[in-house]
């Protein structure tokens, strides 16, 4: 039995000006996401935070210590599926050929589907800083640890040309993240719609098409 006191939600409560934080902490995060998306890191202030999140200044501090440790937890939740996922779609295809196709489909399809943390890749890429050191400890290199002996495979075969690792992985994730460069997009458009009304899937999976006809062509 309750007493009818309204139960609280994941999030923690806020003090101050503000309501209670009532969003789950999935929400929470997600805002977060988007915010370090659109504004970047360093131009992401707490009281910025604070008021897309809709609580107190001292909010993000409270719950996550530092703006830092709330972007690792943004990330860490942004990131969570990738490599499981990643690693189930691997085991179920039957040849290098199909693993590579199969890995950059999906990864284009990720891309599109969520430019918010694609932007943020994108932007902490060019940057050396400890953030991009997460990144690469937590998302990249599993990523491209699971990638690579089926790359290494297709050039001794023959298949691929035999580059340097760094070209390869330009090769597959520039594309990717280029799906988040929506305002360019939108001034290209032969339709004059913008991107937001195409089919996310549709536009992934021309742009790989494209990639893999000349990375990966067809078998003779």
């Amino acid at each position: 039995m309750t007493d009818g006191t309204p139960r609280q939600t994941p999030a923690a409560t806020a003090r101050g000006k503000y309501a209670p934080v009532r969003m789950h902490e999935s929400e929470i995060l997600r805002r977060g996401l988007d915010t370090f998306a659109e504004l970047g890191y360093a131009g992401t202030t707490m009281r910025e935070l604070a008021r897309r999140l809709g609580v107190s200044h001292n909010f993000v501090h409270e719950r996550y210590g530092s703006k830092d440790d709330f972007w690792r937890s943004v990330v860490d939740f942004a990131l969570r599926d990738a490599q499981p996922t990643l690693d189930r779609l691997l085991a179920e295809c039957h040849d290098d050929d199909e693993r590579l196709r199969s890995v950059i489909v999906h990864l284009y399809r990720l891309a599109a589907n969520d430019s918010a943390m694609n932007r943020l890749l994108s932007d902490e890429s060019t940057r050396d800083s400890s953030r991009l050191d997460h990144l690469h400890q937590r998302f990249i290199k599993p990523f491209w640890d699971s990638v690579e002996p089926v790359i290494n495979s297709l050039m001794d075969a023959g298949r691929i040309p035999r580059v340097p690792a760094h070209i390869l992985y330009f090769a597959v994730t520039g594309p990717a993240l280029a799906l988040a460069q929506d305002p360019i997009a939108d001034r290209l458009s032969p339709d004059n719609l913008p991107t937001a009304a195409h089919d996310r899937n549709a536009m992934a999976d021309a742009l790989s098409a494209l990639v893999l006809r000349g990375l990966l062509p067809p078998r003779l």
